[in-house]
Protein backbone atom coordinates (compact mmCIF):
# COMPACT_ATOMS: atom_id res chain seq x y z
CA UNK A 1 0.00 0.00 0.00
CA UNK A 2 1.32 3.42 -0.98
CA UNK A 3 0.03 6.51 0.81
CA UNK A 4 0.90 10.02 -0.36
CA UNK A 5 0.32 13.19 1.64
CA UNK A 6 0.49 16.62 0.02
CA UNK A 7 -0.21 20.17 1.16
CA UNK A 8 -1.42 21.44 -2.19
CA UNK A 9 -1.87 25.10 -1.15
CA UNK A 10 -5.21 25.22 -2.95
CA UNK A 11 -6.46 22.15 -4.80
CA UNK A 12 -7.91 24.13 -7.70
CA UNK A 13 -4.61 25.94 -8.27
CA UNK A 14 -2.71 22.64 -8.03
CA UNK A 15 -5.03 21.00 -10.56
CA UNK A 16 -4.33 23.87 -12.96
CA UNK A 17 -0.62 23.03 -12.60
CA UNK A 18 -1.07 19.38 -13.59
CA UNK A 19 -1.85 17.71 -10.27
CA UNK A 20 -4.25 15.16 -11.76
CA UNK A 21 -1.80 14.00 -14.44
CA UNK A 22 0.85 13.61 -11.75
CA UNK A 23 -1.57 11.68 -9.54
CA UNK A 24 -2.49 9.37 -12.40
CA UNK A 25 1.19 8.58 -12.89
CA UNK A 26 1.96 8.06 -9.17
CA UNK A 27 -1.07 5.83 -8.51
CA UNK A 28 -1.11 5.91 -4.69
CA UNK A 29 -3.66 3.71 -2.95
CA UNK A 30 -4.51 6.59 -0.62
CA UNK A 31 -3.94 10.28 -1.37
CA UNK A 32 -4.28 12.77 1.49
CA UNK A 33 -4.22 16.49 0.96
CA UNK A 34 -4.07 19.49 3.24
CA UNK A 35 -4.97 23.11 2.57
CA UNK A 36 -7.54 22.31 -0.07
CA UNK A 37 -8.90 25.87 0.21
CA UNK A 38 -12.17 24.67 -1.29
CA UNK A 39 -15.71 23.76 -0.38
CA UNK A 40 -16.88 20.24 -1.31
CA UNK A 41 -18.73 21.43 -4.39
CA UNK A 42 -15.54 23.16 -5.62
CA UNK A 43 -13.55 19.89 -5.67
CA UNK A 44 -13.81 17.87 -8.88
CA UNK A 45 -14.75 14.51 -7.40
CA UNK A 46 -15.80 13.32 -10.88
CA UNK A 47 -12.21 13.62 -12.04
CA UNK A 48 -11.05 11.81 -8.90
CA UNK A 49 -13.57 9.06 -9.54
CA UNK A 50 -12.30 8.72 -13.12
CA UNK A 51 -8.85 8.08 -11.61
CA UNK A 52 -10.35 5.38 -9.40
CA UNK A 53 -10.71 7.27 -6.12
CA UNK A 54 -13.44 7.64 -3.53
CA UNK A 55 -13.49 11.18 -2.13
CA UNK A 56 -13.78 12.19 1.53
CA UNK A 57 -13.73 15.92 2.20
CA UNK A 58 -13.62 18.07 5.33
CA UNK A 59 -13.64 21.76 4.45
CA UNK A 60 -13.32 24.82 6.65
CA UNK A 61 -16.41 26.92 7.29
CA UNK A 62 -14.48 29.89 5.91
CA UNK A 63 -14.29 29.74 2.13
CA UNK A 64 -10.87 29.51 0.50
CA UNK A 65 -9.18 28.44 3.73
CA UNK A 66 -7.60 25.30 5.21
CA UNK A 67 -9.41 21.99 4.56
CA UNK A 68 -8.32 18.35 4.36
CA UNK A 69 -9.29 15.48 2.04
CA UNK A 70 -8.65 11.76 1.72
CA UNK A 71 -8.95 10.06 -1.68
CA UNK A 72 -8.77 6.26 -1.65
CA UNK A 73 -9.01 3.46 -4.17
CA UNK A 74 -10.73 1.27 -1.60
CA UNK A 75 -13.94 2.55 -0.09
CA UNK A 76 -13.44 3.44 3.57
CA UNK A 77 -15.22 1.40 6.21
CA UNK A 78 -15.70 4.49 8.35
CA UNK A 79 -15.00 8.20 7.94
CA UNK A 80 -14.96 10.77 10.75
CA UNK A 81 -14.50 14.49 10.12
CA UNK A 82 -12.94 16.46 12.95
CA UNK A 83 -12.09 15.80 16.59
CA UNK A 84 -15.47 16.73 18.05
CA UNK A 85 -14.31 20.24 18.98
CA UNK A 86 -15.88 23.07 16.97
CA UNK A 87 -12.89 25.38 17.57
CA UNK A 88 -10.78 23.17 15.31
CA UNK A 89 -13.40 21.32 13.29
CA UNK A 90 -14.73 24.60 11.86
CA UNK A 91 -11.30 25.06 10.25
CA UNK A 92 -11.23 21.63 8.54
CA UNK A 93 -8.12 20.34 10.31
CA UNK A 94 -8.55 16.58 10.85
CA UNK A 95 -10.08 13.76 8.80
CA UNK A 96 -10.04 10.07 9.70
CA UNK A 97 -10.72 7.07 7.46
CA UNK A 98 -10.66 3.37 8.44
CA UNK A 99 -9.66 0.64 5.98
CA UNK A 100 -9.80 -2.83 7.53
CA UNK A 101 -7.38 -2.86 10.46
CA UNK A 102 -5.70 0.37 9.29
CA UNK A 103 -6.73 3.92 10.19
CA UNK A 104 -5.42 6.91 8.24
CA UNK A 105 -5.64 10.36 9.80
CA UNK A 106 -5.00 13.42 7.63
CA UNK A 107 -4.08 16.47 9.72
CA UNK A 108 -3.31 20.09 8.94
CA UNK A 109 -1.80 21.63 12.06
CA UNK A 110 -2.41 25.39 12.28
CA UNK A 111 0.40 27.77 11.44
CA UNK A 112 1.54 30.26 14.05
CA UNK A 113 3.46 32.53 11.71
CA UNK A 114 0.92 35.37 11.67
CA UNK A 115 1.31 36.28 15.34
CA UNK A 116 0.70 35.39 18.96
CA UNK A 117 -3.03 34.73 18.63
CA UNK A 118 -2.56 32.02 16.00
CA UNK A 119 0.53 30.64 17.75
CA UNK A 120 -1.56 30.20 20.89
CA UNK A 121 -4.27 28.57 18.79
CA UNK A 122 -1.68 26.22 17.31
CA UNK A 123 -0.46 25.15 20.75
CA UNK A 124 -4.05 24.70 21.94
CA UNK A 125 -4.74 22.51 18.91
CA UNK A 126 -1.66 20.39 19.59
CA UNK A 127 -2.70 20.09 23.23
CA UNK A 128 -6.05 18.67 22.14
CA UNK A 129 -4.75 16.55 19.26
CA UNK A 130 -2.38 14.32 21.25
CA UNK A 131 -4.96 13.00 23.77
CA UNK A 132 -7.53 12.64 20.99
CA UNK A 133 -5.03 10.51 19.06
CA UNK A 134 -4.18 8.45 22.15
CA UNK A 135 -7.87 7.65 22.64
CA UNK A 136 -8.18 6.71 18.96
CA UNK A 137 -5.08 4.51 19.16
CA UNK A 138 -6.55 2.60 22.09
CA UNK A 139 -9.39 1.60 19.74
CA UNK A 140 -7.47 1.49 16.45
CA UNK A 141 -3.81 0.58 17.13
CA UNK A 142 -2.65 0.61 13.48
CA UNK A 143 -2.44 4.30 12.64
CA UNK A 144 -0.89 6.38 9.88
CA UNK A 145 -1.09 10.06 10.80
CA UNK A 146 -0.04 12.09 7.80
CA UNK A 147 -0.05 15.73 6.93
CA UNK A 148 1.42 19.17 7.40
CA UNK A 149 2.46 19.48 11.04
CA UNK A 150 3.99 22.95 10.61
CA UNK A 151 6.85 21.86 12.91
CA UNK A 152 10.45 20.93 12.19
CA UNK A 153 11.28 18.33 14.81
CA UNK A 154 15.09 18.41 14.83
CA UNK A 155 17.81 20.77 13.55
CA UNK A 156 18.42 18.35 10.67
CA UNK A 157 14.87 19.10 9.47
CA UNK A 158 15.44 22.80 8.79
CA UNK A 159 17.96 24.83 6.84
CA UNK A 160 20.41 26.83 8.96
CA UNK A 161 18.79 26.00 12.31
CA UNK A 162 20.99 28.58 14.03
CA UNK A 163 19.08 31.28 12.13
CA UNK A 164 15.64 29.93 13.08
CA UNK A 165 15.70 30.62 16.81
CA UNK A 166 12.35 32.05 17.91
CA UNK A 167 10.64 31.26 14.59
CA UNK A 168 7.23 29.60 14.64
CA UNK A 169 7.61 26.04 13.39
CA UNK A 170 10.92 25.59 15.23
CA UNK A 171 10.04 26.88 18.69
CA UNK A 172 11.18 24.85 21.72
CA UNK A 173 7.59 24.25 22.85
CA UNK A 174 6.59 22.95 19.41
CA UNK A 175 9.56 20.62 19.22
CA UNK A 176 8.92 19.46 22.79
CA UNK A 177 5.35 18.59 21.77
CA UNK A 178 6.75 16.51 18.92
CA UNK A 179 9.09 14.78 21.39
CA UNK A 180 6.02 13.81 23.42
CA UNK A 181 4.19 12.74 20.25
CA UNK A 182 7.10 10.44 19.39
CA UNK A 183 7.40 9.15 22.96
CA UNK A 184 3.71 8.24 22.92
CA UNK A 185 4.55 5.49 20.44
CA UNK A 186 4.63 7.21 17.04
CA UNK A 187 7.39 6.73 14.45
CA UNK A 188 8.62 9.23 11.87
CA UNK A 189 8.51 6.87 8.88
CA UNK A 190 10.87 8.91 6.69
CA UNK A 191 13.69 8.72 9.24
CA UNK A 192 13.38 4.93 9.38
CA UNK A 193 14.80 4.90 5.85
CA UNK A 194 16.72 8.16 5.45
CA UNK A 195 18.79 9.91 8.11
CA UNK A 196 20.51 12.34 5.75
CA UNK A 197 20.35 16.15 6.07
CA UNK A 198 18.89 18.71 3.69
CA UNK A 199 15.72 16.71 3.03
CA UNK A 200 12.84 19.17 3.06
CA UNK A 201 9.17 19.30 2.07
CA UNK A 202 8.40 23.05 2.13
CA UNK A 203 10.17 26.09 0.71
CA UNK A 204 9.18 29.74 0.84
CA UNK A 205 8.18 31.27 -2.48
CA UNK A 206 10.57 34.11 -1.64
CA UNK A 207 14.27 34.53 -2.40
CA UNK A 208 14.53 31.45 -4.64
CA UNK A 209 14.33 29.21 -1.57
CA UNK A 210 13.41 26.06 -3.47
CA UNK A 211 16.18 26.49 -6.01
CA UNK A 212 18.65 26.92 -3.13
CA UNK A 213 17.01 24.08 -1.15
CA UNK A 214 16.57 26.42 1.82
CA UNK A 215 13.65 24.39 3.10
CA UNK A 216 11.86 22.91 6.08
CA UNK A 217 10.67 19.33 6.63
CA UNK A 218 7.21 19.85 8.09
CA UNK A 219 5.21 17.19 6.19
CA UNK A 220 5.23 13.72 7.70
CA UNK A 221 3.82 10.23 7.81
CA UNK A 222 3.97 9.23 11.47
CA UNK A 223 2.96 5.61 12.07
CA UNK A 224 2.08 3.84 15.28
CA UNK A 225 4.59 1.34 16.67
CA UNK A 226 2.63 -1.79 15.60
CA UNK A 227 3.10 -0.74 11.97
CA UNK A 228 6.89 -0.41 12.11
CA UNK A 229 7.51 -3.94 10.82
CA UNK A 230 5.08 -3.32 7.95
CA UNK A 231 7.01 -0.29 6.63
CA UNK A 232 8.72 -0.91 3.28
CA UNK A 233 9.68 2.61 2.20
CA UNK A 234 9.23 6.36 2.64
CA UNK A 235 10.23 9.22 0.34
CA UNK A 236 10.01 12.96 -0.18
CA UNK A 237 8.85 13.58 -3.76
CA UNK A 238 10.68 16.80 -4.53
CA UNK A 239 10.13 16.50 -8.28
CA UNK A 240 6.43 17.38 -7.86
CA UNK A 241 5.95 21.13 -8.17
CA UNK A 242 2.28 22.09 -7.75
CA UNK A 243 2.65 23.95 -4.44
CA UNK A 244 5.18 25.51 -2.07
CA UNK A 245 5.22 22.04 -0.46
CA UNK A 246 6.05 18.76 -2.12
CA UNK A 247 4.38 15.39 -1.49
CA UNK A 248 5.67 12.77 0.94
CA UNK A 249 5.00 9.05 0.60
CA UNK A 250 5.05 5.95 2.75
CA UNK A 251 4.67 2.32 1.72
CA UNK A 252 3.42 -0.51 3.92
CA UNK A 253 2.84 -4.19 3.51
Amino acid sequence: MKIISYNVNGIRAAVSKGLLDWLGAEQPDIFCIQESKAQPEQIDTTAMSALGYHSYIHSADKKGYSGVCIFSRKEADKVVAGMGDPRYDSEGRVLRADFGDLTVVCVYVPSGTTGDVRQDFKMDFLGAFLPWMERLRSERPNLVVCGDYNICHHPIDINHPERQVGVSGFLPEEREWMDRWEASGMIDSFRVFDSSPEKYSWWSYRFGARERNAGWRIDYHWVSAPLKDRLTGARILTEAVHSDHCPVSVELQ
